[in-house]
């Protein structure tokens, strides 16, 4: 496992793509809302990272590896109980809906990666509760980063929290390595036991991204080659940061604009 630590001058580049792809998710929120359809949301953030931020859509055309297609669109939006990966198209958002925006920017080739739950209207009660549990259990995720940690320990707060709030936790998909690649070294998983894995050092980038369920954790491949979704068709929740491990604990590089300091 070849794992990159970041020198200075790429720290501060991804402070760059990680504040860009943040920015992104700012704007969109008003536009977040009944009558819309996925694809528009997909053409504002599309022309935005393009033309204001003079930044790339790191998704658009990318293919992890053999056997997938292209992905077609800029970002990607997961509705109800699709779990990631949803492609932006023809759907109208609707009152109850709830979505996952999923960004992530490249500027002065690096890349800054972060997603969001929005609600339109009142969704129901387990779907908003699996927002709430995934949100939290990204959070103490995060709160255990910093050197000397591994990431089982991450794994395993997420894990547990999420399990004790009868929700269950998406195993196929995980956070990240990233930096100049989209993915890199090292798979931070959203499950695990303390003490086991890779002990985390100065200067590693990676997201923690939990996908949460309602429900069961089992989920299938859709048609188009890309959408995730729950087997049982319970909601799916999941909240993403890009972070950084300090000196002596963690920098969330894709702080929204009204939570930086």
């Amino acid at each position: 496992m070849s794992i990159t630590i970041k020198t200075p001058e790429e720290i501060e580049k991804m402070r760059i793509a990680g504040r860009l792809a943040a920015d992104v998710l700012h704007m969109i929120t008003p536009y977040v809302k009944a009558g819309v359809t996925t694809g528009e949301l997909d053409r504002i953030c599309h022309d935005y990272i393009v033309n204001e931020q003079q930044a790339i859509p790191a998704p658009l055309n990318y293919r992890p590896g053999p056997g997938y297609p292209p992905f077609p669109k800029s970002i990607c939006t997961s509705v109800n109980h699709q779990v990631c990966h949803g492609i932006p198209g023809d759907r109208v958002l609707k009152n109850g809906d709830i979505v996952n925006i999923d960004v992530t920017v490249i500027k002065d080739g690096y890349h800054g990666d972060t997603s969001r739950m929005f609600f339109i209207g009142e969704p129901p009660l387990k779907a908003r509760r699996a927002s709430d549990v995934a949100y939290e259990a990204m959070i103490r995720g995060i709160a255990v980063v910093r050197p000397g940690a591994t990431l089982g320990d991450i794994g395993h707060v997420i894990q547990t929290y999420a399990e004790s709030q009868h929700c269950s936790v998406v195993r196929e998909f995980c956070g990240h390595g990233i930096g100049r690649k989209f993915h890199e070294e090292p798979q931070v998983l959203h499950y695990g036991k303390p003490g086991t894995g890779v002990r985390l050092v100065q200067g590693m980038t990676f997201t923690i991204e939990p996908m949460i369920n309602a429900g069961g954790r089992s989920i299938r491949q859709l048609n188009d080659g890309w959408t995730i979704v729950t087997k049982d068709h319970s909601p799916s929740a999941q909240w993403e940061h890009t972070v950084l491990v300090t000196e002596d604990g963690v920098e969330i590089l894709t702080l929204m604009p009204e939570d930086r300091g």
